[in-house]
């Protein structure tokens, strides 16, 4: 399935915004869109919430038709805990997380130990538990602890274009998580050269446009057989104002929406 996130607004429902869209107003967007699917990924105000709105949320989502994904950071007992609760009162089945926060970077040893204490509540839950690939921990570390821990609800978040900055090949990336992934972050990168052409910005791309083999990535970990959902993101650098950086932003979007659907 494709679904949207938060990322996909990332502009819209920021402090940047003079009206900041709410959860409630993403999900209406998806829904406009034709997408079945929104991930709920690093929204802040979400903490917050008291139950009754997280099952007005999840009510909102039902009546539209919008499946719903959850996603944080953290891998503690505690805050695991607190997730998969929050995953519950929204119906989501699925919840994509990193190992490290900010605040709190635990050893491969220690996640270890941490997910076996975690997880069974989610195994009982049927909740699956997705730790994303990114640049502080090496895909080849990420492996192993899944595997290493072999619960069923334990799996990879996959998106590429975070493993580049710790100069990870995407393609390898791909290939070394395939067995264990169980949601796709789907984005498209490139190098662009900085002003006076000293160094590189990695930048987000339209899908299609960049350096993301999307076309291996589909061959390789091969999701809709696997019931594996897309969800797209973005890295949309800011386009100088707000007017013009929510009208890309909204074109892509659509861009990407049908990309996925057409390649």
């Amino acid at each position: 399935m494709i679904g949207l996130s938060t990322y996909a607004f990332f502009w819209q429902h920021s402090t940047e915004a003079p009206e900041p869209l709410d959860l409630e107003a993403m999900l209406r967007r998806t829904r406009e869109l034709g997408v079945d699917l929104f991930q709920v990924c690093d929204y802040a105000p979400l903490a917050s919430f008291p139950d009754a709105r997280l099952r007005d949320i999840r009510s909102l989502a039902g009546d539209l038709g919008v499946a719903l994904e959850l996603g944080t950071r953290g891998i503690r007992p505690a805050h695991l805990d607190a997730q998969l609760r929050t995953a519950g009162l929204l119906g989501a089945t699925l919840v994509r997380s990193m190992t490290a926060t900010a605040d709190d970077k635990p050893t491969l040893c220690e996640a270890d130990v941490a997910l076996r204490e975690a997880l069974p509540a989610w195994e009982a839950a049927g909740v699956t538990l997705a730790l994303e690939t990114y640049e502080q921990i090496s895909s080849r570390d990420l492996v192993a602890l899944v595997e290493t821990v072999a619960s069923e609800s334990l799996g990879i978040c996959l998106d590429p274009a975070n493993t580049v900055a710790a100069l990870e090949n995407p393609v390898d990336v791909i290939d070394r998580c395939a067995p264990w992934v169980r949601n796709i972050h789907m984005k498209d990168f490139a190098f662009i050269r900085r002003d006076g052409w000293v160094g590189f910005a990695l930048e987000g791309a339209e899908l299609g446009t960049g350096l993301l083999d999307y076309a291996h990535l589909m061959r390789t970990v091969d999701p809709e057989p696997r019931g594996i959902n897309r969800i797209i993101e973005h890295w949309l650098p800011w386009q100088g104002d707000f007017a013009e950086t929510a009208r890309v932003e909204n074109l892509w979007n659509q861009r990407n929406i049908d990309y996925l659907r057409s390649a």
